[in-house]
């Protein structure tokens, strides 16, 4: 049974840059597809980030992919989330997520660190 943790999030001003991080324990993810969702406050959880399991291949929603950039380190068994130029939209609680079981679907999660961002 794999655990996520997250880390990373806080309240920043418009502009600024978070590094999220997603720690495995419990069994490793080198295997693994690894993905990070978000949730606005009031909205669905929302796709942001997927990689395979060697980071050869990343995909992006639409509204990120010019300013996040998901990477990994299995020997540390985490994932990363680099989100530069924050916008007030890009608030949310961020989620962890492995091994795909659909496109958007996964079997493992984390229980999903903040991100509030101010104008």
């Amino acid at each position: 049974q794999v655990q996520l943790v997250e880390s990373g999030g806080g309240s920043v001003q418009a502009g600024d840059s978070l590094r999220l991080s997603c720690v495995a324990s419990g069994g490793t993810i080198r295997r693994l597809g690894m993905a990070w969702f978000r949730q606005p406050p009031g909205k669905e959880r929302e796709f942001v980030a997927a990689i395979n399991w060697n980071g050869g291949l990343t995909r992006y929603a639409d509204a990120v992919q010019d300013r996040f950039a998901i990477s990994r380190d299995n020997a540390k068994n985490t994932v990363y989330l680099q989100i530069n130029s924050l916008k007030p939209e890009d608030t949310a609680r961020y989620y962890c997520a492995a091994n795909p079981t659909t496109i958007y679907e996964y079997e493992y999660w984390g229980q999903g660190t903040q991100v509030t961002v101010s104008s």
